[in-house]
């Protein structure tokens, strides 16, 4: 029987070859691996037999090298032999393009890329979204300050922007030398401007330079200490927008000329979550040409990226803004998107929509925020351990957000032990015991409220909300201009979000001049706002 490779102790060295073939990688690997210091060289180009015996023991044994190594093994990977490995391919004669930047985007486990807010822009949305009519871009600057392995870069290049008017930055060396690699291959220009640093640090201290152009996938939910961004949103004056992907959005401000062009990709919670109000102030300032809504651009995410494109000069608000929402093109003003509560950009809406909104929110009108007291079903901390799915001496009854219709609660199908202390999460039992509330569905793409005058005890899955004694009408008359079709309409228009948060539900218009405590007759709601309903099932100002 032929021996293995290694069955022959008395084997000093490989060759770098055997060495590449042995541990399934290329040479050039194998050459970045000598020189990183994970394997020795010995004379003649040869490779120490021992150290490879204890690379491929002590390494490659325990932590696996990149995705095509383990694929199951998505939690984690070791980042130094990765980075080795394309550094090495970046390094070498082999062409660098878009499929060089993905590979490595895909060798990188989930948990790193979720904590560095890592996803590399599709080549058809940077195409899509970095669109020019400028024809005098050969004599601007453009930059990408999350450069990646060059997707932007890439494309300015196609645009005509000049390679020695091209600048970069990323924290990652290995993207930096993918995307200089790229530019070389495309251009034969080696270009010393895409550098290996932090654009936010720099943008806090002058540093960045000032760009014609600058268009990014800034990181979105990038993990970093509080602390860290509170000094970050100080010295940018980005007030409470503290996510990454906001403070880049201050930063490139900062570092874009007067009458410069900005595009990012952003999660879809920019343009519409209370965080990021100040941030959507801002972009109102400025002369808005672009939103797009690219649907769920990046596999794993559960997010929308939408793209947002502004000129940094006075809004003008008589000029349309080109939106594309679900591969449907139309135009909306700035003032729009200005007058709704907290700016929310609500792409899905068209002008006549937005107009009824607008409406809607100019009739004198109450909202719940001030007027209510607010609590959230239990949180066991192991539903599994807690839960029972039928009756027992010293269990009640718990409701799930499933279970709310708007007229019924179905049959309880969980049983919850009364001894509270032992859960994660319970809010004041008054809260659950009072003699009336409004429970609602938490996790839901509608309005859904139920009233309670029973006492019901709910899970994580509900929340609920009980009025206070000077809100000018009654739960239940609440309840049922909650569950309308126009209330429900609004909701998703405006906030468009699959969790029925507290902050949204306080922003919505309630005209009590128009309700009594009699039963709601939405008909009769409507011609008092002067709406009505249209043959589509979506609603319209009177003419």
């Amino acid at each position: 029987m032929q021996s293995s490779l290694f069955d022959d102790d008395t084997r000093q060295t490989l060759s770098i070859e055997a060495c590449a073939k042995t541990l399934a990688v290329s040479e050039a690997t194998v050459r970045n691996w000598i020189k990183t210091g994970y394997l020795t060289l010995s004379n003649k180009g040869h490779v120490s037999h021992a150290s490879v015996m204890q690379f491929k023991r002590e390494i490659l044994g325990k932590e696996k090298l990149y995705q095509r190594a383990n694929k199951s093994q998505k939690d984690s990977h070791n980042h130094l032999l990765i980075s080795a490995d394309f550094l090495a391919r970046a390094q070498s004669s082999e062409p660098a393009n878009e499929a060089l930047g993905k590979d490595y985007e895909d060798s990188l486990s989930d948990s790193y890329k979720n904590q560095e807010g890592i996803y590399y822009t599709p080549e058809h949305i940077v195409n899509d979204l970095f669109n020019l009519s400028d024809t005098s871009v050969k004599h601007k600057t453009f930059c990408d300050p999350c450069c990646g392995s060059g997707n932007f870069l890439l494309r300015a290049l196609d645009l005509g922007f000049k390679p020695e008017n091209l600048f970069g930055f990323d924290i990652d060396p290995v993207a930096v030398a993918i995307a200089k690699k790229r530019i070389f291959d495309h251009t034969g220009f080696v270009s010393n401007q895409i550098i290996c640093a932090d654009f936010l640090h720099l943008a806090t201290t002058q540093e960045t330079g000032h760009y014609d152009y600058i268009f990014t996938n800034p990181p979105w939910g990038k993990k970093i200490a509080k602390s860290e961004k509170d000094r970050l949103s100080r010295l940018l004056q980005a007030g409470n927008s503290l996510d990454t992907c906001a403070l880049f959005y201050f930063a490139c401000l900062h570092a874009l000329n007067t009458h410069g062009v900005l595009g990012l990709l952003l999660p879809d919670a920019f343009f519409n979550v209370s965080a990021y109000a100040d941030a959507r102030a801002s972009a109102l300032s400025y002369q808005i040409t672009r939103l797009c809504d690219y649907a769920k651009a990046f596999k794993g995410l559960q997010t929308n990226a939408v793209g947002l494109v502004l000129t940094k000069q006075e809004n003008d608000a008589a000029r349309q803004i080109d939106c594309l929402y679900e591969n449907v093109h139309f135009q909306r003003t700035s003032d729009s998107l200005r007058h709704n509560p907290k700016y929310i950009f609500n792409l899905s809406c068209n002008n006549d929509e937005a107009a009824l909104i607008t409406h809607l929110y100019r009739i004198p009108h109450l909202t719940l925020e001030g007027y209510a007291r607010w609590g959230l079903g239990i949180v066991t901390g192991n539903n599994t351990k807690y839960l029972r799915d039928k009756p027992e001496q010293g269990y009640v009854s718990v409701y799930k957000g499933s279970d709310i219709t708007p007229r019924v609660l179905k049959t309880a199908t969980n049983f919850l032990g009364t001894d509270f202390s032992q859960y994660q999460q319970v809010a004041p039992l008054h809260l659950y015991q009072a003699a009336e509330k409004l429970i609602y569905k938490f996790i839901s793409s509608r309005l859904c409220f139920f009233y309670d005058t029973e006492a019901r005890f709910i899970i994580n899955s509900a929340n609920l909300l009980i009025t206070d004694d000077k809100f000018p009408i009654s739960m239940s008359l609440l309840a049922d201009l909650l569950n309308s079709e126009l209330l429900n309409w609004l909701f998703k228009k405006l906030f468009n979000t699959h969790k029925v948060l507290r902050s949204d539900l306080e922003r919505l218009p309630i005209h009590a001049q128009f309700l009594t405590d009699g039963h709601f007759i939405e008909a009769d709601y409507l011609n008092a706002l002067n709406i009505e309903k249209t043959e589509h099932g979506t609603f319209r100002i009177k003419k």
